[in-house]
């Protein structure tokens, strides 16, 4: 009777234990609405893009070819500057001492050549009087040669040391902005030392080092599109000059582009990347590259991925490895195969594993 009890209290037990389980129910999180896209195979790119980098067309770094103190700098980085405005003064003391002696020995020669200039005439009229031999008319007119030349002589070393005066006070020979300077006053001055570099404001161009398997596309005055990596501003411009040899460039070839019509966002020094249209290219060249959009990546650190639709409508990280840039586009090295779809756009925030709906 006792073990009757006993087993019908732990059944009662049980079976109240097990009433009072109740399963709650479990939480599931709206799906995210996403945008999908196929991936793009370009066989056929019709562009060649290649990195560069933005130089004012003109730029100069000035120098002396005189040693001197530098007793003046009139200039600061970032100052606009019109052609032949003075830039830096150089002490130069010694250059008027010279120019004291030269001065003083053209006022000599000037007396010397006007008194053989006043014998030379008065001995040409008196030989044609008969009042005077051919030997002393012969010379009295090297004498006056010789004074002549003399005085020439002094002259242009006048002009020497005027030119030297030039290399004492260092002017800008165009027009723009002063870039920098490397030297401040008292500095020593050197023959050769840069003193200030200036760049011209009026145009600005491209230079960009193109592959030896694209540089044959490449034609002087095709227009390209350049895009700014800081600022995302989109240029235009036409080729000017096209190398033809990469001696120097480890098989890189030197192009430079003109560029259009420029804001002041756009200065110097920018990086930026040039799209060449290649119109013969779809003939000449056959790949599989694969582009998507960039704004479609996802970037941790130096990782680039982007999210695939898994199945069951669930988002997937995957990996990706990144080739060049073209325009809004990245090229597709590895990670991708032709066909695949992946997500575009999303209006909530994805992450590996989220629920999905396709609009």
């Amino acid at each position: 009777m006792k073990k009757i009890i006993a087993i019908l209290s732990i059944a009662a037990v049980f079976l109240t234990s097990c009433g009072g389980d109740k399963k709650e129910p479990i939480k599931t999180e709206p799906a995210i609405a996403v945008k999908v896209s196929g991936i793009s195979a370009d066989g056929n790119s019709p562009f060649v893009t290649a990195s560069g980098k933005i130089e004012a067309e003109n730029s100069a770094n000035l120098s002396t070819r005189m040693m001197g103190y530098v007793t003046k700098l009139h200039v600061q980085v970032g100052q606009k500057v019109g052609a032949g405005q003075l830039l830096v003064s150089i002490n130069n003391t010694d250059l008027q001492a010279k120019k004291a002696q030269v001065d003083a020995s053209i006022l000599q020669a000037t007396a010397g050549y006007n008194n053989a200039k006043k014998d030379y005439d008065r001995f040409v009229n008196l030989f044609k009087q008969q009042s005077a031999s051919q030997k002393e008319l012969d010379d009295m007119t090297a004498r006056y040669e010789m004074a002549k030349a003399g005085l020439e002589g002094a002259r242009q070393m006048r002009n020497e040391i005027l030119a030297q005066f030039s290399y004492s006070n260092i002017r800008a020979p165009f027009s723009g902005t002063v870039t920098n300077t490397f030297v401040k006053e008292g500095d020593m001055a050197n023959p050769g030392m840069p003193l200030v570099s200036i760049e011209g404001a009026s145009r600005l161009q491209v230079t960009a080092m193109v592959s030896e398997n694209d540089i044959a596309e490449i034609k002087k005055g095709m227009p390209v599109h350049v895009l700014v990596k800081s600022s995302n501003a989109k240029l235009t411009g036409k080729v000017s000059e096209v190398s033809i040899s990469a001696t120097n460039t480890g098989g890189q070839y030197l192009v430079k582009v003109n560029l259009d019509k420029t804001d002041n966002s756009v200065l110097s020094g920018m990086f930026v990347n040039v799209q060449f249209p290649v119109a013969n290219k779809t003939q000449t060249v056959a790949s599989d590259r694969i582009l998507i959009p960039e704004s479609a990546l996802v970037k941790q650190g130096q990782l680039s991925g982007i999210y695939t639709i898994g199945t069951g409508n669930i988002a997937i990280l995957r990996w990706l490895r990144i080739g060049k840039t073209f325009g809004n586009q990245v090229e597709v090295l590895s990670g991708l195969s032709a066909n695949e779809q992946y997500i575009v756009s999303a209006d909530g925030k994805l992450y590996n594993g989220a629920l999905v709906h396709i609009q």
